[in-house]
């Protein structure tokens, strides 16, 4: 398959040194995992000093977080095609600070879901406009390839949050985490400010009238490779965030280990980041559908074996963590190249296309999640059963996205 035509803006070279500018791009969205996962030791602690009872109530504190990033997508994608990319990233990730701070001076659990939410909203300018500002620079495999190495980077802050959150909360109060998320997001908003020039030309630039912006999603709408691949991105998101939003329950209330969080999660989540870098490498020689597609039949594969282990009762700490770290290596796989095909035929549109499959990816993958979180029941069956039904749907979205075209080499 022919790489797509280059936009002016992507000539496949990055504005800075290649290293720096994939190292910046992956801290940006970081953000976004670091405001998540360095929460999840605190959802105890956090109930117990505002007044939560229900354990699975504590889950909002995520949920909140991704309703809020959901939506505010929408308005980032076409604010960034007008005005460029580097002023919204900038005041989005400035919002971030402030929210962050908001959320760690919360004297109720109604507030801090509504910190969390604009915490959410602020994050979303960081997903959408990277994207975008990738897509200026990079196309096709190349943009693939990209966006497998800033994974290897992003994934580490969820190796990372959940310890960090817990050695914080040995230090002192969960209010200490969001303060240290608050001064993480200043030195990437410093960074970013200094280093990274504006991708999108004035050429490039295009109108905030609202019909242009909604003929642009029909044409995003009306592209089958990018419907489908956005899709398939939610679906496999939704069981992710199940197994986010659901974690430290496992831990606590099947393995009674609450500890061992710190341990367990980044295991499970470096297989991400492992995954990612095995696309960077092998992506430009094998093409992004036989290795996404290959990696999205694996994940169905061990999210069936792991359900079957869970439903007889066999399940330990052992193969909790060895069969979901091979999942979450499949889902690393997969999403990578998937966001890539999504935004493949995006080139003119790259903010505004990136904004609605942001919407649409995230709004269904936290109803998704927290429906999954919701069902816990004290076992990890109901989280296995949404992994597979999960892998299951994706997998027959994709293969009509590609008529029946599974695993080509392109």
């Amino acid at each position: 398959m022919e790489e797509p035509h280059l936009t002016a803006q992507a000539q496949n070279k990055a504005p800075l040194a290649f290293g720096e500018f994939v190292s910046l791009v992956a801290a940006m969205m970081a953000l976004t995992a670091l405001g998540i996962d360095s929460m999840l030791p605190a959802l105890p602690a956090i109930g117990a000093s505002l007044g939560v009872d229900a354990p699975n109530h504590r889950q909002y504190v995520v949920t909140a977080f991704l309703i809020g990033f959901a939506f505010a997508q929408l308005a980032y994608g076409p604010l960034s095609d007008r005005y460029g990319r580097r002023p919204v990233l900038a005041i989005a990730l400035t919002s971030y600070v402030v929210t962050s701070a908001v959320a760690a001076l919360s004297g109720s659990f109604t507030l801090l879901l509504i910190a969390r939410a604009a915490m959410g909203a602020s994050a979303a300018g960081a997903r959408v406009v990277s994207v975008a500002l990738v897509r200026d620079c990079f196309a096709g495999r190349a943009m693939a390839r990209v966006m497998s190495l800033a994974f290897i980077v992003f994934m580490a802050a969820p190796i990372v949050a959940p310890s960090l959150g817990q050695l914080i909360l040995y230090a002192g109060s969960w209010r200490l985490i969001f303060w240290a998320v608050a001064a993480l997001a200043c030195v990437v908003v410093l960074w970013f400010w200094l280093r990274m020039p504006e991708t999108l030309g004035q050429e490039g630039r295009l109108s905030l009238n609202p019909a242009r912006v909604f003929a642009d999603y029909g044409l995003m709408l009306r592209d089958r490779q990018a419907v489908g691949y956005t899709i398939g991105i939610m679906l496999l998101s939704g069981g992710m965030f199940g197994f986010i939003g659901s974690v430290q329950q496992v831990m606590e209330d099947v393995f009674h280990a609450p500890g061992l969080l710190a341990v367990v999660f980044p295991c499970v989540a470096s297989t991400m980041a492992l995954g990612s870098f095995l696309n960077s490498r092998l992506v430009m020689k094998m093409g992004m559908r036989r290795i996404s597609h290959t990696a999205l039949a694996g994940m169905i594969v061990f999210a069936a074996i792991h359900l079957a282990v869970a439903w007889g009762g066999f399940e330990s700490i052992w193969s909790f963590t060895l069969l979901q770290a091979l999942m979450m290596g499949c889902v690393g796989l997969s999403t990578s190249n998937f966001s890539a095909m999504a935004m493949e035929r995006m080139g003119e549109i790259a903010g505004t296309a990136s904004s609605l499959q942001g919407f649409v990816t995230t709004l269904g993958s936290a109803l998704i999640g927290a429906a999954i979180g919701q069902a816990f029941d004290g076992t990890t069956v109901p989280l296995y059963t949404g992994f597979l039904l999960m892998g299951l749907t994706a997998f027959v979205v994709v293969a009509v996205t590609e008529r029946g075209r599974m695993f080509r080499p392109s």
